[in-house]
């Protein structure tokens, strides 16, 4: 099969240069002028995509070669572009940055090879001038087989500032595809993870995201770019299908999710997959909602701000008495990162659910990396002995008690064990997407089918 995509990678030098401003303001502009953009984001990031989908009214969708496998790339970016018109994919880091003492995987570069996709480069020229011709350069003459094939010079300070460098990079041979000015109200806030997610900030992020658009139609050549994207090749690998070959339930179990403002973190593909297993997947917001929903047989807490709303998701005790309750059955709880705070005895000294017996707290230490890990105990998610590949990204610690054995036992790039599993609950920092985990939402379904 192949099949052919516009497609851009827009990638920078370093973090901060401004990418996810130019991708998703570019990803907008696309739009606005009638066509059909599909949105990416190379690596485990939750909040771009947030983004990225206000912006293009598609869902936001993670490319990372470490968790999912280089040989998914391709089939992932096929499945979630499918019908679209052109596809923009916003890079990590710097270009050529990837998995920690493993060379280019899960890399930019690395994900723009496997798609076979040209690249611009988006270069924070604030504080330079002919010396952004030699960065360019070197970033474009550094792996023949990455085509940096244009430029968008960024926060630009001025029309003399942007005449010097598109002097400076005439005889550079890579094309300069915009010049965008520094315009304070597109600047995204940020916190101790990141950016603030949109769910928080919706009124506000829909006018940040249109100026961003505004920002790159005022800058950048809109038809140069999208006359580039044109020029990828064809892709011959097959579409990534959710579809399961296992048997189904006979009757849909109802796979409760939590979503709202403190539980934004999730990748599109998770409820794909549980849908595809036979799942009836029901949101609901543990900031808001009293009861989970209807006939819950299962729960999936994903990664969030839990410690932002601590108070609040405190003082929803129904809610957390009910969390408990079904947890206290062995029905199959699946909880990531801010799930397992949720989960905790208490949160920076507020009575959460009570489920596992742990106390968390916000901490000054970051956690954040590539993990690979094994499976101790047979759980929900896995069996006893599989390999996962995962992403640690957090600012908290527990303080476990007796009670629960550890879910995970890390093997790389330290060993150590990690996580909480007991009856039918499986809770921990780690999260990892399941494109990559094959099995794990199945498993998870037939769990909760076999409640009921």
């Amino acid at each position: 099969m192949s099949t052919h995509i516009p497609r851009l990678v827009i990638a920078a030098p370093a973090s901060g240069s401004g990418k996810t401003t130019v991708a998703t303001g570019l990803m907008r502009a696309f739009a606005d002028a009638g066509l059909a953009v599909s949105p990416h984001k190379v690596g485990p990031d939750y909040i771009d995509p947030g983004y990225h989908a206000l912006a293009t009214g598609r869902p936001g969708r993670n490319l990372d070669a470490y968790m999912c496998g280089p040989e998914r790339i391709a089939p992932l970016f096929l499945h979630g572009a499918a019908g679209c018109d052109v596809a923009v994919v916003e890079g990590v880091m710097g270009l050529y940055d990837g998995a920690s003492g493993q060379g280019e995987l899960a890399s930019t570069a690395h994900v723009a090879k496997l798609l076979k996709a040209p690249v611009v480069l988006v270069v924070d020229a604030s504080s330079q001038s002919r010396s952004v011709a030699a960065l360019v350069h070197g970033f474009a003459s550094w792996d023949p087989e990455v085509r940096v094939a244009g430029v968008i010079l960024n926060k630009v300070g001025s029309d003399r500032h942007e005449a010097l460098l598109r002097e400076a990079l005439t005889e550079s041979g890579v094309p300069v595809l915009g010049a965008v000015r520094r315009v304070p109200q597109v600047d995204t806030p940020s916190r101790h993870l990141g950016l603030i997610p949109v769910a928080e900030r919706r009124a506000e992020a829909v006018e940040a995201v249109a100026a961003q658009a505004t920002q790159v139609r005022e800058g950048c050549d809109l038809e140069g770019l999208l006359a580039l994207a044109r020029t990828a090749p064809p892709l011959t690998a097959e579409p990534w299908d959710p579809a399961t070959t296992g048997p189904h339930p006979k009757n849909a179990p109802v796979v409760a999710v939590a979503a709202g403002p403190a539980f934004t973190f999730s990748y599109a593909e998770h409820t794909e997959l549980l849908r595809a297993a036979g799942a009836e997947v029901a949101p609901f917001d543990p900031l808001r909602d009293e009861s989970l929903p209807d006939r819950t047989a299962a729960l999936l807490i994903g990664g969030g701000f839990p410690e932002v709303y601590a108070p609040e998701l405190s003082a929803n005790e129904p809610l957390r008495k009910q969390v408990a309750a079904l947890a206290a059955t062995g029905a199959p709880v699946i909880a990531e990162c801010a799930g397992l705070l949720y989960l905790s005895r208490s949160l920076d000294g507020k009575p959460m659910c009570g489920v596992l017996p742990a106390d968390a707290r916000m901490s000054g230490r970051l956690t954040l990396g590539y993990r690979e890990a094994v499976a101790i105990a047979d759980n929900p998610l896995a069996q006893a002995g599989t390999r996962v590949r995962g992403h640690e990204f957090h600012r908290t610690v527990t303080e476990p008690g007796a009670g629960a054995a550890p879910a995970w036992g890390f093997t790389h790039p330290e060993r150590r064990t990690e996580g909480f599993v007991a009856g039918g609950v499986h809770a921990s920092y780690l999260h990892v997407h399941w494109a990559g985990a094959p099995g794990a939402a199945a498993r998870l379904v037939a769990g909760a089918a076999a409640r009921g």
